[in-house]
């Protein structure tokens, strides 16, 4: 789709309210075989983001690639507007890739937000590529905690509409907020999320996406 960037709160506003109603939650299509994870850092100091994106295997969970990428604040801050901060810098770190992921676990929420379009969502239909919100604080919604044990999830909903998940990665462990981005089913979001956090709360891929974030800051 075309890459349309919108320049005052209202027109970021107007453009989430269209966009939205072209999400798709449908299974994935085809094989998951590499699996990318993206976080973006703010440098108070210059006013600058840095985007990371991590690339993984997602059957051995073995880093393929890592690309940082630092870039000027183009868009106030404002939330549940966050996509229109940190899209641009993402875009290219994914756009640096040797390779081309399957599957985007972004740090932050898709259709668990008040207009159904977090970044997850904003990402996953600007690139085509199926993507999925796993967030580390809630965002938007009611919800009930989950059960203790790994694997134990409860509903994100509003007015009876089902948004997300509030899904327990490990045991006796803070849950992580998980929801559709684009092109993919809660089902799988939430399964994805567990697949890639054998060991920690958060996906291998956010861990390391967030690592290079980190690590840029202190030496760029």
């Amino acid at each position: 789709m075309r890459f349309v960037w919108p320049k005052t709160e209202e027109q970021a506003l107007n453009l989430q309210s269209r966009l939205a109603a072209q999400i798709e939650e449908s299974p994935i299509q085809g094989p998951v075989r590499l699996i990318a994870g993206l976080d973006v850092a703010y440098d108070d100091a210059d006013d600058s983001l840095i985007a990371a994106v991590s690339v993984f295997n997602a059957d051995m969970l073995n880093l393929m690639e890592t690309r940082t990428i630092r870039d000027q604040v183009s868009f106030p801050y404002i939330p549940g507007l966050f996509s229109f901060r940190e899209l641009p810098p993402l875009l290219k770190a994914l756009n640096s890739l040797d390779t081309s992921p399957d599957l985007l676990i972004c740090d932050g929420h898709g259709r668990a937000h008040p207009r159904r379009f977090g970044l997850a969502c904003h990402l996953g239909l600007v690139t085509g590529i199926p993507s999925i919100g796993c967030a580390k604080t809630p965002l938007y919604g009611d919800f009930n905690p989950p059960g203790t044990e790994r694997g134990d999830w409860s509903p994100i909903v509003s007015n009876g509409e089902t948004l997300g998940a509030v899904l327990r990665t490990q045991t006796d462990v803070k849950p992580v907020y998980v929801s559709v981005g684009h092109g993919c089913t809660l089902g799988e979001a939430i399964d994805f999320t567990l697949r890639m956090s054998p060991k920690y709360r958060l996906p291998e891929t956010t861990r390391s996406a967030d690592q290079a974030v980190r690590h840029a800051m202190k030496h760029d």
